[in-house]
């Protein structure tokens, strides 16, 4: 994965944001923003799922190598860009089922704050 830098990641999900039915905005949008987030939370502890387009492993503690992760959050591209811009919190995504995360330390919400 190469080093992705953090205003690209945001311009591309603000853009993709502002073009939602433009798939390859949106897969650029996303995957920029989701390889930052990667690398800036290395490990393999939790998988973050946004298909179709991109899944990376985050942060530190138990490896993860096959099957199915101790740790999963999954969520639409729109929810992803949504977080990744501020423009929803992780509370309201989850209380409105936008979210589906499971296992020990899925709660991603300290780790978009500090984006």
């Amino acid at each position: 994965m190469s080093k992705v830098n953090r205003a690209l990641a945001l311009g591309n999900a603000t853009i993709a944001l502002a073009n939602p039915t433009n798939p390859e905005l949106l897969a650029t949008g996303v995957r920029t923003s989701l390889e930052w987030f990667a690398e800036q939370n290395p490990g393999r502890a939790v998988e973050v799922r946004v298909p179709p387009y991109l899944a990376v492993q985050i942060l530190g503690g138990t490896t993860h190598r096959r099957g199915t992760p101790p740790a999963v959050v999954e969520m639409s591209p729109q929810t992803w860009l949504e977080l990744f811009t501020k423009n929803l919190t992780w509370d309201d995504a989850v209380s409105t089922g936008k979210i589906s995360a499971s296992g020990e330390r899925s709660d991603l919400s300290k780790f978009l704050d500090q984006i």
